[in-house]
């Protein structure tokens, strides 16, 4: 434990370091960084992780740990996290993992980023409201693989553009037909709405969004430091792999909506192709969205 606090703390002064030696200073580089955002002269800018129920943890901890290590050319660390819940009671996440939140969405402090990953279906409204209520003063709101699914519910992302992970394309697409779902995209940026494919696509739009702040090359010496080999964050289109409507693979037929194995028990005959499900309900979902389909096979037809 005591070698793993040094090694933290090595890492944190190399990155600022690092840092100090750029010339760009705290402000972005609008030729390095599109769409620079402003480093606040004093203080830290607050960064809230929200958390509900078996939240995907690489979600939240993949930008926890870009951020944390995050700083500016005197130093500063750039980003001040926190977590917020429902309630102050630990909140269980993927794995078995608990997690207790420094605020709930009655007294939290008022947010210049916000983190959304993946969690249950069943999210209070009180998340809802507090990201609708919050949403429109950060630099930017990010929704992390299907924590897509949380932000959209809020009707934020509506008449936007946004992502989520391949295996959620199909429900997304049905469920929240006024979204602008970006198939195949790595990290999708719509004003200060922003929203990351599967997982790990997380650390690459946390990256993006230092980058957006310190400029190119403070993002490059983070990514050193962090010994991240990733180049996700510098190609917003390189999830290409999953931007095609799947029905098998390798020849062999899978679940058109999550991407695994089809079970012949749940099949569905449209447009004279027969799609096998790995579920009843996921073979409901299917059939009652048929105009997803289309929608689908147009958009790859065009490509």
């Amino acid at each position: 434990m005591r070698f793993f606090a040094s090694a933290r703390s090595s890492l944190f002064l190399m990155i600022v370091a690092a840092a100090a030696c750029a010339t760009h200073g705290s402000a972005p580089n609008p030729v390095d960084a599109p769409f620079p955002l402003m480093v606040p002269k004093e203080g830290s800018l607050p960064v809230a992780f929200v958390l509900g129920e078996d939240a995907e943890v690489l979600d939240f901890t993949g930008p926890l740990e870009v951020f944390a290590g995050a700083v500016t050319a005197d130093g500063r660390p750039l980003f001040r996290p926190y977590f917020v819940a429902a309630t102050l009671e630990p909140v269980v996440v993927g794995g078995g993992m608990r997690i207790v939140p420094d605020y709930t969405f009655a007294n939290a402090p008022a947010p210049k980023a916000v983190v959304i990953p993946a969690m249950t279906d069943d999210v209070p409204e009180a998340m809802l409201e507090w990201i609708r209520r919050v949403a429109p003063g950060t630099d930017v709101t990010m929704s992390v693989c299907n924590g897509a699914f949380v932000l959209a519910r809020t009707g934020l992302l509506d008449g936007r553009r946004a992502t989520a992970h391949h295996g959620g394309y199909f429900r997304f697409a049905g469920a929240f037909p006024k979204v602008k779902l970006e198939r195949g995209a790595r990290f999708v940026e719509d004003g200060n709405l922003a929203s990351a494919g599967g997982i790990s696509s997380g650390i690459d739009l946390a990256i993006r969004v230092v980058e957006r702040y310190l400029g190119r090359e403070s993002a490059e010496e983070l990514v050193e430091a962090m010994e991240y080999q990733g180049n996700g964050w510098r190609d917003a289109g390189s999830n290409g792999a999953f931007a095609r409507f799947a029905r098998e693979r390798d020849g062999h037929p899978i679940c058109p909506l999550c991407q695994m194995e089809g079970d012949p028990r749940f099949q569905t005959e449209f447009r004279g192709h027969v799609y096998l499900f790995c579920s009843a309900g996921e073979k409901t979902f299917f059939d009652t969205h048929l105009e997803v389909v289309d929608r689908f096979l147009a958009e790859d037809a065009a490509r």
